[in-house]
């Protein structure tokens, strides 16, 4: 239970937090950002099976691999896509998180 909390926390809560309370513009719009992190989990659908709950996403899933984290890393960098790297680091927060609790 504390697995699902920690991680379901940080998929949801985490960005609802940010947008919420740290953003001074467009809450709305980066919150809805930051929340649509969760949808690089649809490398998912081309594994065998779509979900397992002892499998850890990170390393597994191709927009789970070192390379593409590594690209997620870089776009805070840059002011265009500042908020969707921020939300894809956050989700690869979660799914570290996640990984460790296992």
């Amino acid at each position: 239970m504390p697995r699902f909390i920690v991680h379901y926390g940080i998929h949801f809560i985490v960005p609802l937090l940010i947008g919420l309370l740290l953003v001074k513009e467009d809450k709305l719009k980066v919150t809805l950002i930051l929340l649509a992190g969760i949808l690089i989990d649809i490398d998912h659908i081309i594994a065998e099976p779509i979900f397992d709950a002892d499998r850890c996403s990170i390393g597994f899933h191709p927009l789970h691999s070192v390379w593409a984290i590594l690209l997620y890393c870089l776009l805070p960098f840059f002011k265009k896509t500042r908020i969707i790297g921020l939300a894809l680091i956050i989700h690869i927060i979660a799914d570290s998180a996640d990984c460790l609790l296992m």
